[in-house]
């Protein structure tokens, strides 16, 4: 790859960050929400490296075409001079600015920025993804008198294993997730995954759905039902399960790599 190919790449990858950042909701599946401002920052850096780099290798090119007018406009006759143009010649012929071939490969996640978006993570990564921990908490507030209550899979596990007033019995309650199937049973999963920064170290929470068959995988579901009753309510022995009243797809939310209540997809 010579320098020409390296300024064009990285002007291309700063152009794929800020349409990434800018004008879509993409990046989202990279990294939080919270990094966007980063990534408008390094795609601005990118591109102005890219004109910058272009700009000097313009100048490059026109100053060392200026000195080779000028060289041969000496008098060719004398041959210490015409010895020693062959040798300046000869160190400006040897390209050191070239990358090796396999630098072309930088290419495809540059365009892919532009010409494609990325798959979204599904059960696939649930399936060998860490259990997100559930922090501790000794307070609960009072849960609000709407039915169904919609709640997100942290706090709805968090109330059924660790709220001894047993505030979530009997309630019904809507949460929101992907169909991530229980390999061997034909049991399912309403599961979310979480960034704490990017897609590399993402967490998932899983809640057992009862009472249904698995829908297909991936499908992104709006779930209400009850706690399903299985280990002492308030405890760690609580199982994290619900018995499912009724699904309705969803599509995937924006906010799908967090386990917020689900955003409505911009249109």
């Amino acid at each position: 790859m010579r320098r020409p190919a390296q300024t064009a790449l990285l002007a291309l990858t700063g152009i794929g960050l800020l349409h990434t950042t800018l004008f879509t909701d993409l990046y989202l599946r990279y990294v939080k929400e919270g990094l966007r401002p980063l990534l408008i920052a390094s795609g601005f850096t990118l591109v102005l490296l890219g004109v910058a780099n272009a700009t000097l290798d313009r100048r490059a090119a026109t100053a060392h075409a200026d000195s080779h007018a000028h060289d041969h406009s000496h008098d060719h006759s004398h041959d210490h001079s015409h010895g020693h143009d062959q040798e300046h010649d000869h160190s400006h012929g040897h390209d050191h600015s070239t990358a090796p071939r396999v630098a072309w490969l930088l290419c495809l996640p540059a365009l892919s920025l532009l010409l494609f978006a990325p798959p979204a993570l599904g059960a696939y990564t649930a399936a060998h993804s860490a259990a997100k921990p559930v922090t501790r908490q000794s307070r609960f507030e009072p849960l609000p008198a709407t039915s169904p209550l919609p709640m997100t899979l942290t706090g709805f596990t968090t109330r059924v294993q660790q709220d001894r007033t047993l505030a979530i019995k009997g309630r019904t309650v809507q949460l929101t997730g992907f169909v991530t199937p229980i390999a061997g049973n034909g049991g399912w999963y309403l599961t979310r995954i979480i960034f704490t920064c990017c897609a590399a170290d993402s967490q998932t929470v899983k809640i057992r759905m009862y009472g249904t068959e698995a829908p297909p995988t991936d499908t992104w579901l709006s779930v209400t039902g009850t706690w399903h009753p299985k280990g002492a309510l308030g405890t760690r022995s609580a199982e994290p399960a619900l018995d499912v009243r009724a699904t309705r797809p969803i599509p995937q939310p924006v906010n799908a790599y967090t386990d917020d209540l689900p955003l409505t997809p911009s249109r």
